[in-house]
């Protein structure tokens, strides 16, 4: 009977034992997979580079489309890894999508599916540009080619925008709480309260701006965001409003480090947001770190 009864004890320890060790698995397996990551590990190399190492394809869209004045879709080629998160782009006052061009193969090549977009006039407000960036969105999901939406992840989707396109992705952001990321570029809006916004959101803000200065724009826009909020505020040292429209090494890195982090839930890419950064093309820099 002893005998027994020690068999089913130590039978009962061997299967605690295993049945410990699976769930000690369990804890671990999910920390060290993330199903959204893309790409290689990155290096300070990698987020500054040109392209990264995704092939991109593009594909343009009509102005005939409804809700937005059409624009073109940049998008990785290479689905082996999965599907990809989309960010929708809007320029600013009186430009085209001409002005946000570079974003497009520069973002996509590291993981995203990009869509640069002219809106329905030149003069819209941020209000209306916000709406059209949303409906970009919508395209991308349900209406554009095959070849885009068989790449896209249609759950994981951000918004960009410059000047008035910049308010215009504050504005989408408090209309669609869905959004994973915001990046408003020199941003201008006449509301200057965005309590309500609950989208992890990059300001990016230039110190010689005189069109939408960072005093009466981006800074006031940065400290409405709640405190509880996934947010940071960057400001290019000796930049002008228009420093998003051309090719700009700092802002390409933060904004893929920034949709990396929360597009993708990519944590690899937390060290270039935290600490924050401190180099000379950074005027200043504040932020809710750690994330």
């Amino acid at each position: 009977m002893a005998r027994a009864a020690g068999a089913m004890t130590a039978a009962l320890a061997v299967a605690g034992g295993l049945l410990g060790a699976g769930v000690a698995g369990a804890d671990v397996t999910p920390a060290q997979e993330n199903p959204y990551e893309r790409g290689p590990d990155p290096s300070e190399d990698s987020i500054e580079a040109i392209r990264g190492s995704f092939s991109v394809d593009e594909e343009r869209v009509s102005s005939l489309v409804s809700g937005f004045d059409g624009g073109t879709i940049y998008y990785p080629t290479d689905t082996s890894e999965g599907t990809f998160g989309g960010v929708a782009i809007a320029p600013g006052y009186t430009a085209d999508q001409g002005s946000m061009e570079w974003y497009g193969e520069r973002l996509a090549s590291q993981g995203f599916v990009v869509f640069t977009i002219d809106t329905n006039t030149r003069f819209d407000q941020p209000g209306q540009r916000g709406d059209q960036l949303l409906a970009a969105l919508d395209y991308l999901v349900e209406d554009s080619d095959r070849d885009v939406r068989e790449v896209l992840d249609g759950d994981r989707l951000a918004v960009m925008g410059h000047s008035m396109g910049g308010g215009g992705s504050l504005e989408a952001t408090a209309d669609r709480p869905s959004l994973k990321a915001s990046i408003p570029l020199t941003p201008w809006n006449l509301d200057k309260t965005w309590g309500e916004v609950s989208v992890p959101t990059l300001i990016i803000g230039a110190e010689n701006d005189s069109i939408a200065s960072v005093r009466t724009h981006s800074e006031p826009f940065y400290e409405s965001l709640p405190d509880s909020l996934e947010k940071a505020y960057l400001e290019l040292r000796g930049a002008s409003h228009f420093a998003p429209n051309i090719s700009n090494t700092t802002i390409a890195k933060y904004s893929i480090s920034w949709l990396k982090r929360f597009v993708d839930e990519d944590t690899r890419y937390s060290q270039f947001l935290c600490p924050n950064p401190s180099e000379y093309a950074i005027e200043e820099y504040r932020s809710t770190c750690p994330y």
